[in-house]
């Protein structure tokens, strides 16, 4: 038993600017969660049984969903991608993919019940269900704290990377959020390197990740 060392790299800045100074074919696999352009910029978020209303800043980035010069930045950049929320924007992508990816949120009506995932792999499509609906989340016993409107959970981006990284991948994630995908990736030991252009949710996030270090996890390999 020991810990496996990876390399995480947070960076505050744009990440077009970024892209536009990377080599193709930079990362292995892309894993990104840009802006659906639905509104979920909002302040407060509703849950349903026991009340937690979690606050945040209001914001102005899901407005619209991101041009199509960063898709093609992105392809360019990564041997592989998995894009969440395509179906708000299959067109600015624009590829057909047999495998889409399905997280089924396992709510009762007051969000979306799934979230959707457009990949570049040439297989099924798949389905992981896990419970995040306010207040309520599958594993209560290692419950996470929600600092950004539409974070997802660990669990999700482990599930991810074992089923479509491979050993020494480089994984790049343009838009952190909350960095639950830098998590992750130091769980199970994938390098990352990770934008978010949003000084207060980077600070928020980071903050989360030295946290989560300093719990000092230890893995078997």
């Amino acid at each position: 038993m020991y810990e496996v060392l990876t390399l995480i790299e947070l960076h505050n800045i744009d990440c077009m600017e970024a892209m536009r100074e990377m080599p193709d074919k930079a990362f292995d696999l892309a894993i990104v969660d840009p802006p659906y352009g639905i509104g979920e910029d909002k302040t407060k978020r509703p849950s349903r049984g026991r009340t937690e209303t979690t606050a945040h800043t209001a914001k102005e980035w899901d407005r619209k969903p991101e041009r199509p010069e960063y898709f093609i930045e992105l392809r360019r950049v990564s041997k592989n991608q998995i894009i969440w929320g395509a179906n708000h924007f299959i067109s600015r992508i624009p590829f057909d993919s047999s495998c889409w990816l399905v997280w089924n949120k396992k709510t009762a009506g007051n969000t979306a019940d799934c979230e959707l995932a457009w990949t570049s792999f040439p297989t099924a499509v798949r389905r992981f269900d896990f419970l995040w609906e306010g207040f309520w989340q599958e594993d209560m016993m290692h419950k996470e704290q929600r600092i950004h409107p539409t974070q997802k959970p660990v669990k999700l981006y482990e599930w991810i990377l074992t089923n479509y990284a491979k050993p020494g991948d480089r994984i790049l994630d343009t838009h952190g959020g909350s960095f639950s995908l830098a998590i992750a990736c130091d769980i199970l030991g994938y390098d990352l390197t990770g934008y978010e252009i949003d000084t207060e949710y980077y600070a928020d996030a980071k903050k989360r990740l030295e946290e989560h270090k300093r719990q000092g996890k230890m893995v078997f390999v």
